[in-house]
């Protein structure tokens, strides 16, 4: 069984998320609608974002430890980025922002050793799904079987919607439609995937709600009504 998983981001009315300045506060206000047990990050959007954290002393083990309870109480979700080469590196900073009350990473067989030691060194849990890639239904089912994960709330990029929505791994689209266009050539929306090579590939939607939640800012959230071939 895998957990309902809901993709949540913020685009142009062209389906753009460059050069888009999205307010954050709203955002992640409405993501807090689903209270989700699990928020999944791409690995090029923590290692986007971390870029603007400043360096700070590294933490050592203990001090992770006591800044992830792990008690019943704790609503917080658990963090969760897909990293089968091994290039997120900043665990330690992750931990100390106190979103979430704990985090797991989703490796491959063919993930480093050394990596696999690093996030051990640090208290941080992983799972080993797929071979090279990292197996996304399987890493799913693990955050289900393991942690009792119910809803995973996707914050992320184009590249991580597009590998789960082809896979028919996605319960729910919900989008923050901003009033300007961005337009251009290159496929930086929010759901960046291969050309299809026949119509089957469509992936049809239900309409659940439609809000107005700021000036010009539009809410949607879809159903995914039909999974690809």
């Amino acid at each position: 069984m895998i957990p309902r998983v809901i993709l949540h981001n913020s685009a142009s009315i062209d389906g753009r998320i460059d050069w888009l300045t999205p307010n954050v506060e709203l955002h992640y206000e409405l993501a807090a609608y689903w209270r989700a047990d699990a928020q999944l990050v791409g690995s090029e959007t923590i290692l986007i974002s971390t870029e603007e954290i400043p360096e700070e002393a590294d933490p050592n083990v203990e001090d992770l430890a006591a800044q992830q309870p792990q008690s019943p109480g704790d609503t917080r979700p658990l963090l969760v980025i897909p990293d089968s080469r091994g290039r997120v590196r900043t665990w330690d900073m992750l931990c100390k922002m106190r979103h979430w009350r704990g985090a797991v990473a989703l490796c491959t067989h063919s993930t480093s050793q050394d990596y696999l030691d690093y996030l051990g060194s640090l208290g941080v849990e992983y799972i080993l799904v797929g071979a090279d890639l990292v197996d996304l239904r399987a890493g799913l089912e693990a955050l289900h079987t393991t942690y009792g994960i119910q809803t995973v709330l996707v914050d992320s990029g184009g590249t991580l919607n597009g590998a789960l929505l082809r896979a028919g791994l996605v319960s729910e689209v919900s989008l923050l439609i901003y009033p300007c266009l961005v337009g251009g050539t290159t496929p930086q929306s929010f759901f960046r995937a291969p050309d299809l090579a026949k119509q089957a590939g469509v992936i049809e939607l239900d309409l659940i709600a439609v809000e107005q939640v700021r000036t010009g800012i539009i809410w949607l959230r879809y159903a995914v009504k039909n999974k690809p071939e």
